[in-house]
């Protein structure tokens, strides 16, 4: 039982991801802390309010409601999301598309019915190997296939 939750924790992808749990929250951390330092007092000035609305709330028959701090943890999560996007997401997208290799085209692979014998042949087929009738090439598979087109 203790060898198989040793094999489970030894994983790479189960270590992987607590490092990235672990990164993430730092960084969620600085984040957070360079919105509460710069971008909520600069709201705040450009709102009116003096520096800092993250203390800003109203009352409705006792019950207050600090409608501040929710603005700062939505301003701190949105800046989270755009580092993330445009620092991790877009160039790692890059990267993966730069080494993803073309697929390679199986011109047996799209197949069609023969229109006399209806037995499945290749779309690139110009004669049916079932019925030996002639047919019409796709020229779609052709082009796919990279295949001049028979005339």
């Amino acid at each position: 039982m203790l060898n198989g939750f040793k094999d489970f924790i030894l994983r790479g992808n189960v270590i992987s991801m607590a490092i990235g749990l672990a990164v993430g929250a730092a960084f969620t951390a600085v984040v957070t802390g360079f919105s509460t330092a710069f971008i909520t007092p600069l709201i705040g000035l450009a709102t009116g309010s003096v520096g800092d609305f993250s203390a800003a709330q109203f009352t409705v028959e006792g019950a207050i409601f600090p409608y501040g701090k929710f603005l700062a943890a939505a301003i701190a999560f949105l800046i989270t999301a755009a580092v993330l996007y445009f620092c991790v997401v877009v160039p790692m997208t890059k990267v993966q598309n730069r080494f993803t290799k073309e697929e390679e085209v199986d011109i047996k692979a799209a197949l069609r019915d023969c229109p006399r014998c209806f037995s499945p042949i290749p779309a690139v087929a110009s004669r049916c190997a079932h019925c030996t009738s002639e047919v019409e090439p796709d020229p779609e598979a052709l082009a796919l296939a990279k295949l001049p087109v028979q005339r």
